[in-house]
């Protein structure tokens, strides 16, 4: 069991480093200037990582539990998954968000 366990913490965080591409994948992918493009591409996934690490992350310095931290996981996650979708990779953006899902339910169910 403890095998599925920390499997389940390895998926845990390859979507969290997935999410990050999804979002850069997305912003490279806006057709305006190269400005814009880079900006959002970079900038885009630099927030999010910085919002998850200061309140989101195991080691977060100002962790948030309960209700509120499930609704910024619900928000970076889904926006990767949005950001897929709007990309034209909608098979990709279902899976991910049905990974990230089952993932979150083994996560509580374990007390992970």
């Amino acid at each position: 069991m403890d095998i599925l366990k920390t499997g389940n913490l390895a998926v845990r965080f390859l979507t969290e480093i997935s999410a990050l591409l999804a979002l850069g994948y997305w912003g490279f992918q806006i057709e305006k200037g190269l400005a814009v493009k880079l900006v959002l591409g970079i900038g885009i996934p630099l927030l999010a990582a910085v919002i998850w690490g200061t309140f989101g992350s195991p080691a977060a310095p100002y962790p948030l539990e309960g209700m509120i931290r499930l609704l910024l996981e619900f928000i970076l996650l889904g926006s990767a998954v949005l950001a897929l979708w709007f990309s034209g990779h909608s098979v990709l953006a279902f899976v991910f968000g049905f990974v990230i899902i089952i993932n979150k339910l083994f996560m509580y169910a374990w007390g992970q």
